[in-house]
């Protein structure tokens, strides 16, 4: 072999210079920073035996925690507090809703009451004015009518007849009451019956049974005392007392009540004669 053949080296390679010089500098760091420390610190360090106690942040932390509970304890009584005002207000304001609705209510019904009541009162003005002046036609009726003829029936009647004939006559101006047995309201049977009874006589109550009562006479021939009947003998509807002079007193109807008048005011269809 030529002693200017190659032959290949066997040590590592180099380093590059940059990392070499960086190694180089941590390293001095290091040292530097033990030489100091060893400078600075005593020349014989004793071993730590004493523990250093952190400060102690509980009793700090204690009070914000009861502070904010006490806040919060104070913010939940108060919106309770306006919750319970707000629910008062609001009934309150439903209660004065309803009595100013009653109020109102009552307010329409008493005036609706006093119209009525004054419709009332003047309907039974008109009835009372109709009332008088039908019962003032009637009294000019039957004056103008048996004036000429009531000394005529008073001296025609008598005995029992008579004393019929004076009840009768007594009730005129009596109300006509339905079912009426006196002594100041009658119906037409009531009237007769009670008229009859004040001389002992005991007729039936209804108007059928009293047309039945006694003989039948003519219209033609009748005497002071006998019952006038309105309808058929047995089924007569209305029933009255001749009083004599064409005229008879019976308890017509709850418009005139009990009068006396004429036999044309209401031709009878019969008569009976008891006495």
């Amino acid at each position: 072999m030529s002693h200017t053949a190659h032959i290949p080296s066997h040590r590592k390679p180099r380093r590059s210079a940059s990392k070499t010089a960086l190694r180089a500098g941590v390293a001095g760091g290091m040292l530097s920073t033990i030489a100091v420390a060893g400078a600075a610190g005593p020349a014989q360090a004793e071993p730590v035996t004493q523990t250093i106690e952190m400060p102690t942040i509980t009793a700090g932390l204690s009070e914000s925690v009861a502070a904010s509970a006490q806040a919060t304890k104070a913010l939940a009584l108060d919106l309770e507090t306006q919750a319970h005002e707000d629910a008062a207000a609001s009934t309150a304001a439903k209660t004065a809703k309803k009595a100013k609705a009653e109020a109102v209510r009552k307010a329409e019904a008493k005036k609706k009451a006093e119209a009525a009541a004054e419709a009332e009162a003047k309907a039974k003005a008109k009835a009372a004015e109709r009332a008088s002046r039908s019962a003032e036609r009637t009294t000019l009726s039957a004056s103008s009518g048996s004036s000429s003829s009531s000394a005529t029936s008073s001296s025609s009647a008598t005995g029992s007849a008579a004393s019929v004939v004076a009840f009768a006559q007594s009730q005129v101006g009596d109300a006509y009451v339905s079912g009426g047995t006196g002594p100041n309201s009658w119906d037409c049977s009531g009237l007769v019956q009670a008229a009859f009874g004040s001389v002992g006589i005991d007729l039936p109550r209804v108007s059928q049974s009293q047309s039945t009562a006694g003989t039948q006479v003519s219209l033609d021939n009748l005497q002071p005392g006998d019952i006038l009947y309105w309808g058929g003998a047995g089924s007569a509807y209305h029933v009255g007392i001749y009083v004599g002079g064409g005229q008879f007193v019976g308890a017509q109807n709850s418009s005139t009540g009990v009068v006396q008048q004429t036999l044309d005011y209401d031709p009878p269809s019969g008569a009976v004669r008891v006495l």
